[in-house]
């Protein structure tokens, strides 16, 4: 038994140093132009969008599974008229498949985009993706919930949960990037930040 512990503390060392390497992009950085079809099956162009906007809240989650993520999607949707006051567009990208979006609404009733990241391009593009330690992704499984799958892929690949908030020039006007995916930016510090 103790044993166990000792390992199980030294994959989650190890998984967090891992987590520890990445960088996010930066305030000042050119935001990544992305065009993809969102869960409505809207074209969301950023470049677009940024235009008709004087800005946008830019948000990774990891699947409809995690808990942390739809309490911040519900947050979110809950405040949805104070960031929309102020001219932002809220868009939210996930490597989980369009079901697992269907999902993710259902449970938080979401109403802003939600763009599915298949290809993860997006996910790297902001320096956000992360490829599951292959302990961990089994610890997962274990638990009933096999990663790759739900992304409708063969990888383990997930993002940190981030957020950035691009103005209407597209740079990067704000950052919350943390390793441990139990925390988000409150509502009123992205407000703050608009």
């Amino acid at each position: 038994m103790k044993m166990k512990k000792i390992l199980l503390i030294a994959l989650v060392l190890f998984t967090t140093t891992k987590l520890f390497a990445q960088e996010p992009l930066k305030i000042g950085d050119k935001a990544p132009l992305f065009s993809l079809k969102d869960n409505n099956g809207k074209l969301i162009d950023l470049k677009s969008v940024l235009k008709g906007h004087k800005s946008v809240v830019l948000f990774f989650y990891r699947g409809q599974w995690c808990p942390f993520c739809n309490k911040h999607i519900k947050n979110l949707q809950d405040s949805l008229q104070v960031l929309t006051a102020k001219g932002a567009y809220v868009i939210g990208i996930s490597p989980e498949t369009a079901a697992g979006i269907d999902k993710t609404i259902a449970k938080t009733k979401a109403s802003f985009s939600i763009i599915s990241d298949r290809n993860y391009n997006i996910m790297k593009a902001y320096k956000v993706s992360y490829v599951m330690e292959p302990g961990l992704a089994e610890r997962y499984k274990k638990g009933g919930l096999d990663v790759a799958m739900a992304n409708g892929q063969t990888d383990y690949v997930l993002p940190v949960p981030a957020t950035y908030i691009i103005d209407k020039a597209g740079k990067i006007k704000f950052v919350f990037f943390d390793k441990d995916y139990k925390k988000r930016p409150s509502v009123s510090v992205l407000d703050a930040n608009l």
